[in-house]
């Protein structure tokens, strides 16, 4: 997706920026208050319209895309998904903050920031598919998709352990001397891991450009954060490790893309890295195959879905602006609909990779046993495709 070139806020909206170091890190950076209304109307006087109304259709689409792939999976023609709902803006707007040389190292709900630049609706699900227009040819988990085209890496399914990868990513940008950053996130129990310590110390340490993301929606599966942690941001935890901290309203989309381009920004001057936990909520399942109303009071997570949803927020501001109009929201969300849909269908005709495909890429010249096991496996019939459907 193209990236528009937007203004930096006023001097006042950056007051935040020069407060200690400890006092950022156990504040709460904002520029848009729940109901939709500027923290400062003058330190968003010069946003690009091109680019506001940008970030709001990344944000329904990835909410659309998640409804759809979420009746996928509950209709058995996927295997597993972990939806985005409600943490939009955390991911857009930090997507939007990227530029094309920069690498992505993501966790599990990242998959918006690798849409938003430039990873296409059929590459995704024919990865959750795994089928022979899949990439990896199959072999990773669904909701582990890949981007080599536009540097989005695949997660990793063990916690944290992407962390000291984005680190060492920015170390080797660093000795190339390229101007790229590393983005590397995580969820708020990925700063409980020991890689998120040492990734933390070696970014310090090393001056690293990368720009560490937590995404913290206060929920490790079924751990809240009051369990998580005794400190009393996860913020704070950056400052130990000499890695500057920023806290920041991660439904507020405006003040996650102006707080991670000013992280970016940093990195690329060569000043070394930032860490930003930005504060959000998962209001979905952790995952398709989690009930969280076993563990947690749903009343909280109504509120979440209601007043302080992120997209709602943000298009509130959009219509005071006369950005977009009503109904807008919903016409977006009925195309994006179709567009999904259409992308479904094309991949769900597609057969499954080619059996070869097992042993592709192990040696030059695949060895004895492995032909020998390939050749047992085509001899086997085969059932027929688990992906097709009619739409």
């Amino acid at each position: 997706m193209a990236q528009a070139v937007a203004a930096h806020p006023t001097a006042s909206a950056f007051s935040y920026f020069d407060g200690d170091d400890v006092a950022k890190a156990r504040g709460l950076f904002q520029l848009l208050r729940e109901d939709g209304t500027p923290v400062d109307e003058a330190a968003l006087a010069a946003l690009d319209r091109n680019l506001a109304v940008q970030l709001f259709e990344a944000m329904v689409r990835i909410r659309v895309t998640d409804a759809r792939m979420m009746a996928l999976q509950r209709q058995g023609r996927i295997g597993f998904y972990g939806e985005a709902v409600g943490q939009e803006a955390a991911i857009v707007g930090s997507a939007a903050a990227t530029k094309p040389e920069d690498w992505i190292v993501p966790a599990l709900r990242e998959a918006g920031v690798g849409l938003y630049r430039g990873l296409t609706l059929d590459s995704y699900i024919a990865q959750i598919f795994g089928n022979a227009e899949d990439p990896t040819k199959g072999r990773q988990m669904p909701c582990h998709p890949c981007d080599k085209d536009h540097h989005y890496v695949v997660m990793s399914s063990c916690v944290s352990t992407q962390i000291p990868h984005a680190v060492g990513i920015a170390m080797g940008i660093q000795i190339r001397g390229d101007s790229a950053v590393a983005f590397g996130y995580m969820g708020d129990g990925g700063t409980s891991e020991g890689d998120f310590h040492v990734a933390l110390n070696f970014a310090g340490v090393r001056k690293a450009p990368c720009v560490l993301i937590c995404q913290n929606n206060q929920w490790a599966i079924s751990t809240p954060g009051k369990l998580q942690t005794a400190s009393e941001t996860i913020a704070l935890k950056g400052l130990g490790y000499g890695v500057e901290a920023l806290r920041v309203d991660g439904n507020d989309v405006l003040a996650v893309y102006h707080a991670v381009t000013y992280a970016a920004d940093k990195a690329r001057r060569g000043d070394g890295p930032t860490f930003l936990e930005l504060l959000t909520y998962r209001v979905s399942a952790h995952s398709s195959s989690d009930d969280p109303s076993r563990y947690r009071d749903e009343s909280v997570t109504e509120e979440w879905k209601g007043r302080r949803d992120p997209i709602r927020r943000f298009e509130a501001y959009l219509l005071s602006r006369g950005w977009i109009a009503a109904g807008d929201r919903e016409a977006l969300s009925a195309k994006l609909e179709v567009d999904v849909r259409d992308a479904i269908a094309r991949q769900e005709k597609v057969g499954a990779p080619a059996l070869g495909t097992l042993i592709d890429d192990v040696y030059e010249e695949p060895a004895w046993n492995l032909r020998e096991q390939l050749a047992e496996l085509e001899a086997l019939p085969r059932a027929k495709n688990p992906h097709h459907h009619g739409q």
